[in-house]
């Protein structure tokens, strides 16, 4: 289906488990869709957070984001943007350790609860997190930490290809994803191409993402534009820095003029790459098969 059919499993409210990590395989094209449709006070988790969250905040699409880290990238550093949200108590940021965030998809995957970890004991974190537990073992004795089972309403996945059934191929690391994908009520993948089931079976060990787990698959060539999808394309460096200081020395207005160019003012996916340019997309799609060709 389309970007815009399949924002509408994404309810105002609900919550948003996003895959990829960092700047890797970012489902950007429906993070895209999803500030065009406006959609408010979503709650969303990731593993690790880069400009995605940037781009939930100052839009208001989230009213919350549940990771481990929350920054611009390595290149940058903390977010700003993110910074002047939190800070002004406008929106949360809820801090786990990233083994912490694994293990309540984990637990969201298996069914269960809840799951046992040492992650984050002995930390600050665990001070600020009153939903984690900690346990006794019954067997060991042993002091654990329970952390409950995260189960977002919607997930969505960026991979490098999947069939019509969404049965999902990934390239290099998976991160969260299979977890997300089994711990998800609805799944969202967009793919940066549909291949038929034949192919699919020419390496089932490739494929970690099942069809039972998908309600919508959307092709989006560049789905991750800017960021990088491994084996594909890099970052889109130029566009990223710019980015960065645009929204760096003005939070709230560098952001906004970012949003009305880049995401309100394109009408398709394909426009907003015309504006990141073709030159970079070219240099980011050869250094990106570059990986496979070295």
């Amino acid at each position: 289906m389309s970007l815009s059919d399949a924002a509408s499993f994404v309810q105002d409210g609900m919550t948003l488990g996003v895959g990829g990590s960092t700047m890797s395989r970012t489902p950007m094209a429906m993070i895209w869709e999803l500030m065009r449709q406006k959609k408010r006070h979503l709650s969303a988790s990731r593993c690790i957070v880069s400009t995605d969250g940037d781009l939930l905040f100052g839009s208001d699409v989230a009213d919350e984001i549940t990771t481990s880290w929350f920054a611009q990238g390595i290149l940058w550093g903390l977010s700003k943007v993110m910074r002047h949200h939190v800070e002004s108590g406008s929106k949360l940021y809820q801090e786990w350790s990233h083994m912490a965030v694994g293990m309540r998809f984990r637990a969201g995957a298996m069914g269960v609860p809840f799951m046992p970890t040492r992650a984050m004991l002995g930390s600050d974190i665990v001070g600020q997190r009153p939903e984690a537990k900690e346990f006794d073992c019954p067997f060991t004795g042993e002091k654990l930490l329970l952390v409950p089972a995260l189960n977002p309403d919607v997930a969505i996945i960026h991979v490098q290809r999947c069939d019509p059934y969404g049965n999902a191929q990934i390239d290099g690391l998976q991160f969260m994803d299979i977890d997300l994908a089994m711990a998800a009520n609805r799944v969202i993948l967009t793919t940066e191409r549909i291949v038929s089931n034949d192919q699919i079976r020419r390496a089932p060990d490739q494929t970690k993402i099942p069809f039972f787990c998908v309600d919508a698959v959307v092709e989006v060539p560049f789905g991750s534009a800017p960021h990088e999808c491994f084996g594909v394309y890099e970052p889109m460096m130029n566009h990223m820095e710019a980015y960065v200081s645009q929204v760096n020395a003005d939070p709230i207005g560098g952001m906004k003029a970012y949003l009305d160019r880049h995401v309100y003012g394109p009408s398709s996916w394909n426009e907003f790459l015309s504006l990141i340019g073709m030159d970079e997309i070219i240099e980011a799609s050869r250094r990106g098969r570059s990986i496979y060709n070295d």
